[in-house]
């Protein structure tokens, strides 16, 4: 195989995957939170929040859950989480919403690759000391190089890559794709 050859992204997952292992992950969401009032997908940004987006759009369209509270209906709400994913050292997480919002939720912490673990390990700060009820977290691929004690409760796709191999995602609703690169 020559130079270029390797070099060359390969997809992984079309729109339409991408759209089918969303769905999944909205009905496993769904059928694990049947009986929450409320629950908070909290995304981390950007790739992770707009994954966040669209699998609140699809439990919006399967489920009781909806982004505008009725005072029939149960609370999803959307939470964008801000850090710095490619430092080692993490001075401050910031969420878009207070953090007494947090407390007595179901939390979804969602991104768009779990790699070794670190970006959704310190996503998790602002969370550890609120009473909250519970936290799953939720990703579109699971790279599996674990160093960190962090595990995808929702998973849309495992691959097995060598570490040397980088994960594209692109979902920008005109050319969503993952990309093995």
């Amino acid at each position: 195989m020559t130079q270029e050859q390797n070099t060359t992204p390969r997809i992984i997952l079309g729109a339409d995957e991408i759209q089918q292992k969303i769905r999944r992950i909205a009905y496993e969401v769904y059928e694990r939170n049947y009986e929450a009032q409320s629950l908070i997908l909290a995304g981390i940004v950007d790739r992770g929040f707009a994954l966040a987006e669209r699998i609140g759009t699809a439990l919006n369209e399967i489920s009781h859950f909806k982004f505008k509270p009725v005072s029939t209906e149960r609370k999803l709400q959307l939470v964008k989480i801000h850090l710095e994913k490619f430092t080692h050292e993490q001075c401050k997480v910031e969420l878009d919403c207070s953090l007494e919002q947090l407390d007595g939720q179901r939390i979804v912490l969602i991104d768009d690759v779990l790699n070794t673990g670190r970006t959704l390990a310190y996503s998790m700060r602002p969370f550890l000391d609120r009473p909250i009820q519970q936290m799953e977290i939720a990703v579109l691929v699971n790279r599996s190089h674990s160093k960190f004690p962090v595990v995808a409760n929702y998973t849309g796709y495992e691959l097995a890559t060598t570490l040397e191999e980088h994960i594209e995602v692109i979902l920008d609703g005109e050319r969503d794709a993952v990309y093995l690169k």
